[in-house]
């Protein structure tokens, strides 16, 4: 018979040694590239900042309780999209036709699940939808109408289309249009920079990534256009090793199917997790044409922040609970 004291002491090791065995907890987010100084005021960026800084805590606070990487991932791109200051959600840019068409994907890395949505006009929060579709459906993608109609059945929220209506994106918008009248430029390359997207990447306590991604796509599109962010290995991707979230000219992070071949470059080049995101961002997409950026997260707690841009909102938080954000190259994380 085992004296009490015994049994007491092996289960003090047991938890001791499953405290030594936790991994020390880490979110990462983005907030777009394509960020130029002579684009923002002073007021523009600290509203930034402050988003950027709220949606860490949001989603550290999931972390610190011992939250998955999923929950963390989707809490933390909720502040976002409830931000006007990105191009996701309430700030989400207008179409061609005046309308807000949103996507937004999420992935689990622990289990390969992924749940996507596309051409979404009333859905307050597309990153949330992501994960219904990928908790509660047998499908990956849903787009428009029938993503709408099952998020009615889920008994998820809608919204009415006037609230993503903000009167910077309207400018944004008719300054488009004004230019493709006038053939000052073809309207799809010159408002092409004006690309934005928000995303999040978490390491749970138990070594879990996750990835999400949210955009409103870009200013004066046409025809349905979807790009890289609801798309698993373009724009979106984690696995047990690595988790990418990319933001910049969709067309061409989907040509190379951009956050898989970091994560591939990892695990069948043995590149680190620097190496790889640089290798993608900064060669592979300029040298055919595009540009932009990407969060790079591994399951050891190494993170990658490439851009070719000008500026990239972006931010870490670790187990400390401190949020660090940052905006143009010439800052640290």
């Amino acid at each position: 018979m085992t004296h009490p004291l015994s049994r007491l002491l092996v289960l003090s090791l047991m938890l001791l040694a499953g405290q030594a065995l936790a991994v020390e907890p880490v979110l990462v987010l983005h907030g777009g590239a394509g960020v130029e100084k002579a684009g923002l005021t002073p007021q523009d960026q600290a509203a930034a900042r402050a988003a950027m800084e709220s949606a860490l805590r949001a989603g550290h606070a999931v972390l610190a309780r011992g939250g998955s990487a999923v929950e963390a991932v989707a809490a933390t791109i909720t502040v976002l999209e409830d931000s006007p200051q990105f191009n996701a959600g309430k700030g989400a840019v207008f179409t061609h036709d005046g309308k807000n068409e949103l996507d937004a994907a999420i992935m689990d890395g622990s289990t390969g699940n992924a749940g996507t949505v596309a051409g979404v006009h009333r859905i307050k929060n597309p990153i949330q939808l992501a994960r219904t579709v990928m908790d509660r459906s047998k499908h990956v993608m849903l787009v428009g109408e029938g993503a709408e109609r099952f998020a009615q059945e889920q008994g998820v929220s809608l919204v009415d289309p006037a609230y993503f209506r903000t009167d910077k994106r309207w400018k944004q918008l008719q300054k488009a249009l004004k230019e493709e009248a006038s053939g000052q430029a073809h309207a799809d390359l010159e408002t092409a920079k004006h690309f934005g997207t928000v995303g999040a990447l978490a390491l749970d306590t138990q070594g879990r990534l996750a990835a999400g991604t949210s955009t409103g796509g870009m200013t004066n599109k046409r025809y349905g256009r979807v790009g890289d962010s609801p798309i698993i290995g373009a724009g979106t991707y984690a696995n047990s090793q690595c988790a990418v979230s990319g933001t910049g000219w969709g067309e061409y992070y989907i040509r190379a199917v951009a956050a898989y071949d970091i994560c591939a470059r990892m695990k069948y080049a043995g590149q680190s997790l620097d190496q790889a995101a640089e290798a993608v961002i900064d060669e592979q997409i300029p040298k055919a044409g595009g540009n932009g950026g990407a969060i790079a997260l591994d399951a050891k707690g190494n993170v990658a922040f490439p851009f070719n841009t000008e500026g990239m909102y972006r931010g870490r938080i670790g187990g400390d609970g401190v949020p660090h954000v940052a905006i143009f190259k010439d800052e640290t994380l």
